[in-house]
């Protein structure tokens, strides 16, 4: 379970810094942004609250992968010029 939690956070964790570049970048796509907002209020819908372990398992699961499956819709040119992650004290680059 350990193992699984810890892939789960390294694919997530690609996926927000890919957010983020595309976010700032001048070429990406007229619908990301509007994606990502109604995913941001499907993420946090009244159903979480009414039905809470239907909502943790819609959190976990549902949210995760729907975000990974937009970034996959980016275009190519985007998701391969993610630039690489840098170190602050030292310079290096990951």
């Amino acid at each position: 379970m350990r193992r699984l939690l810890f892939i789960l956070w390294r694919i997530s964790k690609k996926d927000l810094r890919l957010a983020w570049f595309a976010l700032k970048h001048p070429a990406r796509p007229v619908w990301f942004i509007p994606a990502l907002i109604l995913l941001a209020i499907y993420a946090i819908a009244p159903f979480s609250y009414v039905l809470p372990l239907l909502g943790i398992v819609d959190d976990l699961v549902l949210v995760p992968l729907a975000f990974h499956f937009l970034l996959k819709l980016l275009p190519p040119q985007l998701r391969d010029n993610t630039p690489p992650k840098i170190f602050p004290m030292t310079g290096k680059r990951l």
